[in-house]
This record gives C-alpha cells, sequence and structure tokens, in this order.
C-alpha cells in the first residue's frame, strides 16, 4: 500500500489505539469539570442514539444524561503532572537498577589530538583463558529477533566485587545506551574487551560505552578493544577515548576529558569466515582509588535525557508557547517519537505563509554527537534573542529531535531493533517496522501540501573524517544553475563558521546505495535544500581549532550557527546569496580545468578512492580534498539583523532598485570583481558578459514573507 492512500494525517499524531497500556502515563482526564455527577461512556448505554465509543461521556445533570468529548490525552508525552515516560527494552535485556548520570562541563582549554610517538605496540591476544572472563552480557543472545518489549528491561542487580581486597577492574553496562559484551582479564593491569554488536545482526561494532570500578590510582592500565570492523578510523588521526570520574566530578566538577596514552589502532588476528577485526588499544592511569569511571566513545546523549530535556520545555510558561511537543509515533518497542513543532502562534490564518525547516536527528543511535548540535539548535531557536525571535515569526520549524530511541536505549551504533538501518529505508511501506521513518516522510509530506519547506537537514556523525560537513543531492543533471544553487548554504554555513565546518568536504551527489536515505528522499520530493550534515567524531582540522578535539559546547555552537546561515540564506538583501552564487561558479571552473589537466590513471584512482561505501559508516563518503586550495573564504559577515533592521534596509534599497533579484549590470560585474579579488584564479579570464548573464537565471524567493 503506498503512503499516498493514506488518508489520515499524522503530522501531530498522538497515542494509537493499540498503545493503552501507556495510557496511565498521560490521563488527565475530567475532574476538574464534574461537580457530584455520574460518569458512564456511551458505551454502557443501551440508546441506539448514542455510537459504541468510549470517547463520548454522559454527565447525569438537572435529571438527563448529558454528552461531551472526553478530555484528550496529555499530547506532551511529557506531562508536567507526572514522571516521564519509561523507557521501554527488549523483554531478555538485563538491565541495572542503579541510574547513571553525568554533570554537563566544558574543558578550559581546548583538548590536543593524540600524536603519535612510534612506539605504540600491537598486543594480540591468540590464547587467552576462559576463566580469566571478568565480565559476560550473553542476554542479548537469548532471542534472534525482537519478541516484546518490557518497561526497564529484565532488572538485575549491580555486580559488585566479590573480595575488597581484589584488584581486578569490575566492569558494568547494563544502563542506558551503555555497550559492553565480554571483558576478559589477559594480566594483572591489562585487559581485553569486545563490544556488542547491534541487537539482531552480527556487526555494527563501533559504540562502546561502559562502566568501570574498584580502581587503584597511579597504576597503568591497558585497554584493548578487539572487534572493530572498520579498517579506517580516526583513533589513527589522533582521536582519543573519552573518561568520566565520578570523584572528579563530585570534588572538582569535572566531567567528561579526553584521555589516554599509547593509542594504537590496528588490524589484528581475530579474523573469522573471511572477516578482518580490528583492534583499539590505549593506556591510562586512574586519578583516584576505588573510583566509579566511565569510558565511551563520544559524549552520551539518552533518551532520557532527550525526555528530561522536552519536559523542561514543557514546564517552561515562556518556550511551551511557541514549541508545541507532540508524539509523531511510536517505535516497535513502543518507545515515543518526538516531533516539535517551533513557530510564534498567530490567530489568522498568516501562519500559512510561512515558510517550513525540518530537522531530525540520531536515527543511527551511536552517533551521539547529531543529538548536542540538535541541542544547540533547539536552546538557541527557543532563545529570547532578537534574531531566535526573527525566525520563529518567519518559518514553522519541524524538529524530530531523536529518531531511533530503540537503538539508542539498548546501545546500538547504527540500527534499530530489527536490525535493519532506518537510514535506508525511507522509501519502504512497511509502517509497522519502521514507524519513526515511516511517519516523518509522511509528515513531511502533508506539509509540504500546506506550505513550502524551504531546507530539510538530517544530523549525523562520522567515523572516519575530521571537521563537520554536508552532503547534498545532485542537480547538475536537471538544471547547472539549481546544482549550485543547493550549495549555497552549506557554503554561506562555512563563512559564518570557518573553524568547524569544512565546505571542501561537502559533497553533493546521488548515489544508488544511498537512495533510501531522509536526504534523498526528501529531495525527490521535491525538497531543493536537502542535507545530511556530519559531525566528525573527533575534532577540526581548520583555524584556531586546527589539531582538537570537539567538545559538546563547539557541537552545540553548530545549532547557533545554523541558525545565523539561515537567516543570511533567506536574508531580503540578497548580497551574501549572489556573492556564495559567484564563488561557487568559480570554483566549479577551477574543478574542470583540473579535471582535464589531470593525468587519466590518477583521476581514475582518486575517484575510486572517494567512493562512498554502503556498509561503511555513516550517510558519508571520503571527500576529494581538490577543492581545498580553492577556498580562500573570508571570515567577515554582516551583522545579523532584526526584522525592523532588514525592513529599514529593504526600503532604503528601493530607490536604486525595484526588485531584490535585479540589479545594473555594471554594478554587479563591479561587485563580482571585489568580492573575488583575494581570488588567484587559475583558468583563462571570464567575460562580464557571462557572468551577468547567470546571474540573470531565475533564483527560487528567498525572501522573507
Amino acid at each position: 500500500m503506498s503512503e499516498d492512500s493514506e488518508k489520515e494525517d499524522y503530522s501531530d499524531r498522538t497515542i494509537s489505539d493499540e498503545d493503552e497500556s501507556d495510557e496511565d502515563n498521560f490521563m488527565k482526564f475530567v475532574s476538574e469539570d464534574i461537580h457530584q455527577c455520574a460518569l458512564l461512556t456511551a458505551n454502557s448505554v443501551g440508546d441506539p442514539f448514542f455510537p459504541r465509543t468510549t470517547q463520548i461521556l454522559l454527565e447525569y445533570q438537572l435529571g438527563r444524561w448529558v454528552p461531551r468529548l472526553r478530555e484528550p490525552r496529555d499530547l506532551y508525552g511529557v506531562s508536567s503532572s507526572g514522571p516521564l515516560s519509561p523507557t521501554r527494552w527488549p523483554y531478555h535485556c538485563e538491565v541495572i537498577d542503579e541510574k547513571v548520570q553525568h554533570i554537563d562541563w566544558t574543558p578550559s582549554y581546548p583538548e590536543p589530538v593524540y600524536i603519535p610517538t612510534g612506539l605504540e605496540i600491537e598486543p594480540l591476544y591468540p590464547n587467552y583463558k576462559e576463566d580469566t572472563v571478568v565480565y559476560l552480557a550473553e542476554d542479548a543472545y537469548k532471542e534472534p529477533c525482537f519478541v516484546y518489549s518490557r518497561v526497564g528491561g529484565n532488572r538485575t542487580p549491580l555486580k559488585q566485587p566479590v573480595d575488597n581486597y581484589d584488584n581486578t577492574l569490575m566492569f558494568e553496562a547494563r544502563f542506558e545506551s551503555g555497550n559492553l559484551q565480554k571483558v576478559v582479564k589477559v594480566a594483572e593491569y591489562e585487559y581485553q574487551l569486545t563490544v556488542r554488536p547491534d541487537l539482531f545482526t552480527n556487526k555494527h561494532t563501533q559504540w562502546y560505552y561502559f562502566q568501570v570500578t574498584n580502581t587503584q590510582a597511579g597504576i597503568v592500565y591497558r585497554f584493548t578493544i578487539i572487534n572493530f570492523t572498520k579498517p579506517a578510523s580516526l583513533y589513527n588521526r589522533g582521536m582519543r577515548p573519552l573518561f568520566y570520574s565520578e570523584k572528579e566530578a563530585k570534588a572538582h566538577n569535572i566531567g567528561w576529558q579526553r584521555i589516554g596514552d599509547q593509542i594504537k589502532y590496528y588490524r589484528n588476528n581475530q579474523g573469522q569466515e573471511g572477516r578482518h577485526y580490528f583492534s583499539l588499544t590505549w593506556t591510562f592511569q586512574f586519578p583516584h582509588n576505588k573510583d566509579t569511571c566511565y569510558f565511551a566513545h563520544c559524549y552520551p546523549y539518552t533518551y532520557t535525557n532527550l525526555q528530561e530535556y522536552l519536559s523542561s520545555i514543557n514546564n517552561d510558561s515562556v518556550r511551551s508557547k511557541f514549541c508545541k511537543i507532540r508524539v509523531l509515533c511510536h517505535t516497535i518497542a513502543r518507545n515515543m517519537v518526538y516531533v516539535l513543532t517551533i513557530t510564534t502562534p498567530l490567530k489568522n490564518a498568516d501562519s500559512r505563509k510561512r515558510k517550513a525547516v525540518i530537522l531530525t536527528a540520531r536515527v543511527h543511535p551511536g552517533e551521539t554527537n547529531s543529538s548536542w548540535i540538535m541541542k544547540g539548535f533547539l536552546d538557541y531557536i527557543l532563545g529570547d534573542s532578537s534574531d531566535a525571535q526573527l525566525l520563529r515569526d518567519t518559518f514553522i520549524f519541524k524538529v524530530v529531535p531523536m529518531l531511533n530511541p530503540d537503538g539508542v536505549i539498548v546501545g546500538n551504533y547504527r540500527c534499530s531493533l530489527t536490525g535493519q538501518d532506518l537510514n535506508r529505508n525511507y522509501t519502504s511501506v512497511l509502517k509497522e517496522s519502521f514507524p519513526s521513518v515511516w511517519y516523518t516522510r509522511n509528515m513531511i509530506r502533508r506539509l509540504m501540501e500546506k506550505r513550502e519547506v524551504i531546507l530539510y537537514c538530517d544530523l549525523h556523525g562520522h567515523s572516519r573524517k575530521e571537521n563537520i560537513f554536508m552532503y547534498g543531492c545532485d542537480g547538475s543533471e536537471r538544471c547547472k544553475a539549481l546544482y549550485l544553487q543547493q550549495q549555497i548554504f552549506p557554503l554561506m554555513l562555512s563563512k559564518n563558521c570557518p573553524d568547524k565546518f569544512s565546505f571542501s568536504a561537502c559533497k553533493f551527489n546521488v548515489q544508488k546505495s544511498k537512495e533510501g536515505t531522509g536526504r534523498v528522499v526528501m529531495w525527490k520530493m521535491g525538497i531543493k535544500n536537502s542535507f545530511t550534515m556530519e559531525a566528525t567524531f573527533c575534532g577540526s582540522t581548520l583555524g584556531n581549532k586546527r589539531g582538537t578535539h570537539f567538545n559538546t559546547k563547539d557541537l552545540e555552537s553548530m545549532g547557533y550557527h545554523f541558525c545565523d546561515s539561515l537567516l543570511d540564506y533567506c536574508d531580503p538583501d540578497r548580497t551574501k546569496y549572489y556573492q556564495c552564487l559567484k564563488e561557487l561558479e568559480e570554483m566549479e571552473k577551477h574543478i574542470n580545468l583540473e579535471k582535464v589537466l589531470e593525468d587519466s590513471d590518477t583521476s581514475l584512482k582518486e575517484i575510486a578512492l572517494d567512493l562512498e561505501s554502503s556498509s561503511r559508516g555513516s550517510d558519508s563518503s571520503e571527500s576529494n580534498e581538490s577543492q581545498t586550495y580553492l577556498l580562500k573564504l573570508t571570515s567577515q559577515k554582516k551583522h545579523l539583523k532584526t526584522k525592523k533592521e532588514r525592513n529599514s534596509t529593504i526600503a532604503s534599497n528601493q530607490n536604486t532598485r525595484e526588485e531584490p533579484e535585479v540589479c545594473d549590470k555594471g554594478h554587479l560585474v563591479q561587485r563580482h570583481k571585489q568580492s573575488n579579488s583575494d581570488v588567484k584564479a587559475t583558468n583563462p579570464d571570464v567575460s562580464d558578459d557571462s557572468i551577468f548573464d547567470y546571474f540573470r537565471r531565475p533564483f527560487p524567493n528567498q525572501g522573507f514573507v
């Protein structure tokens, strides 16, 4: 059945009929408006006048039955009058009772990447003894596929050291988003670790997050994870593991920090069935005795973290006025997928003129950096700045902050509980198997019937490349001008954030293996600016942040820069828009010339190395770095203007031009020359007439309404 055959609008869907057992979490049924009167449902009355329904209540007042509709359930899913909706796990997953919490903290100085010394060793463990196993989580393999869910999972007490005088480290990962399958003690202070593949699969070993107790300070421990599957890793580019100490947090208010020495990522001898595995090893000294510590691949952001954040919005009398939180759908484990609608409320039909912007995140549960970018975006767009107010006045934002809560809860890296990658199933009609992406696509389709969607962006993490960058779609076969126009927003973002965002790493194409991704599906539905934003797990190679890791504040700042660039992109003063378009045209000519001059064998080799792999990483590919030298982007930009300031600018320009997209030929050519004076062209000069003809092509109306 195609999605066009669905007649019901699910864009603001709340709770389905099959989810009656969750009803207690949302019930705010009529208690205040009933004064000593009997209540019956129409289903309990034999009068044929009333339909059989539970949605009509009958009140006995003044000697007669008065029908009225039942009060709606709490649509927010994060009721201010009750607890958060509890997390639901596959019934067989063991979960400890203790709740894991971490403080928010940002280092006072940038954390440098690890620089190899050349003396790093590659531990190999061919013949370890099974009786040295100190941690084993086999509950994940009790079922071959998802059966049903249970609130809290299979509860079990936290394991404690048998002997307090034993120097063996104790490990635990049976908590939300935790991932660790097995630990073997191979020497006095050396441990071999195995991470768990995504549930109901035998692959996708990348995310790790586990607890260590019974520590000894001043001892050099070695940890080696032995079953990674990716040949390339950011750990070979200087990325360090993350570490958290509860004693450091309590005594010094220090949170997650980058640690480790003798870091090495290498191929090991654990290959089987034709597959090769790779190891990550590092050494570390714990700062305290008897401490409770954690290691992680990236800064954790759990489903509970999201629900607490949404609850704070819902309980805020100001933010809740322009941010409405709804339940888009339920996952197959019956966890809630939230959708946020952010805009300034209007009492008239003018709101239908507002264009829409769509953001989604965490379709891949192990890419936690995408949640931190999403948090930064929400913090800014819900803030009290004049520019945030301007954005809310101008656009309707539809935000799905966590597309794959099931995977997030169980500690998966890439898949949902179906064992499938949701970001390859946006074309699927299997609503029951992939509900979050099905309802997201349907919500967007319904939204496009009512208003223009000017931008869609799906937030991801990247395991093999530094910096932050975007993937767009290929419009060159349809229209050359359109192909360049959809690169304008990423170019603006690189100018606004030159030390984090790399335009040279961006790619704009559609590969067959990516046709089921959100980015490509939304583009084919008609959204011209359809992007995947990829954030590295490591750090930056750009500007002042070169050679340092990104922390949570760096990731959150991308939310602000996204909003900043959106204002630039839609500014009625089109100067920045045209300036970026000029730069893109020049870059395109440089690239075309380079392709002609390159040796054919070298070109084929680079193209082969640049191919995206549908089985590795996120919605990503290795970038062609030939564009790097072409970009000499200035960091200067106009200050953001409020709507009043923008309107005054438009009024002052009306004397010189009647329409924002038509200007004097001589002035445009002169501006073109000035803005490119710092670009050293390597191709023949371009005539002024060809430049002007290019800018006379029609552009989409991106102005404020």
